[in-house]
């Protein structure tokens, strides 16, 4: 695609495209926007990764290939997909994701006790719980 494209599709100029590729200056906000829906990949990607994305709803660490995205197809940072889908969460208390984990975490080396244990102390932690 060329800075002509790329400016078109997201309403700029071709020199403000030419300035990003220079690091001269970064898009704003809305700019961001058009460019993650667009390239399908989230503004913290788009801004080099930043900070490490956590879902705030089971402490997963988020990549574009699993944050969840709003109904309008915008990615919601905060959550996986897993835990935030369509405009919905999945999992309506921390007790029946707690009881999820542990059926699908716990194993041998990790067993169901110590999971619990885990999970019932960190997950308290995360912001959709607070």
């Amino acid at each position: 695609m060329s800075q002509d494209d790329l400016a078109e599709r997201v309403f700029v100029t071709r020199q403000a495209v030419s300035r990003w590729e220079t690091s001269d200056t970064v898009p704003n906000t809305e700019t961001l926007k058009l460019l993650s829906k667009l390239f399908d990949v989230s503004i913290n990607t788009l801004l080099g990764s930043p900070r490490q994305l956590i879902c705030q709803c089971c402490g997963m660490p988020l990549d574009d290939s699993t944050i969840s995205k709003e109904p309008v197809g915008e990615f919601n940072e905060e959550y996986c997909k897993w835990c935030y889908n369509d405009g919905n969460f999945v999992y309506t208390s921390l007790e029946q994701l707690t009881d999820f984990l542990v059926e699908h975490m716990s194993n041998e080396n990790w067993p169901p006790e110590q999971a619990r244990a885990y999970f019932e102390e960190n997950l308290p932690k995360l912001n959709h719980w607070k």
